[in-house]
């Protein structure tokens, strides 16, 4: 299974800009479809962004135009550029591998943004 550790996170203020990172223990070319999660406080997980093995991207609405998800398979990260930040966005954000017959996460990232 493969081992996914996140980090970037932090407090920012509210336009403010972070970079997430998702380091993976294992080879993720061969992983189709990897994404990024968050949970608001007493709030359900929600999918943010999903990138697939040949780079097709998805975003949930409330973040297109202002989060960028992106893969570097030879370095086997995954990354979610997060720009213009609000006070909704603040959240821990989880990094997901989906292979298919196996779903593996990592532990999440807190992101606060707030002045």
């Amino acid at each position: 299974q493969v081992q996914l550790v996140e980090s970037g996170g932090g407090l920012v203020q509210p336009g403010g800009s972070l970079r997430l990172s998702c380091a993976a223990s294992g080879r993720i070319l061969s992983i189709n479809v990897m994404g990024w999660y968050r949970q608001a406080p007493e709030k359900q997980r929600e999918l943010v962004a999903l990138i697939t093995r040949t780079g097709s991207t998805s975003y949930v609405d409330s973040v297109k135009g202002r989060f960028t998800i992106s893969r570097d398979n030879a370095r086997n990260m995954l990354y979610l550029q997060m720009n213009s930040l609000k006070a909704e966005d603040t959240a821990v954000y989880y990094c997901n591998a989906d292979e298919g017959f196996r779903s593996s996460w990592g532990q999440g990232t807190q992101v606060t943004v707030s002045s």
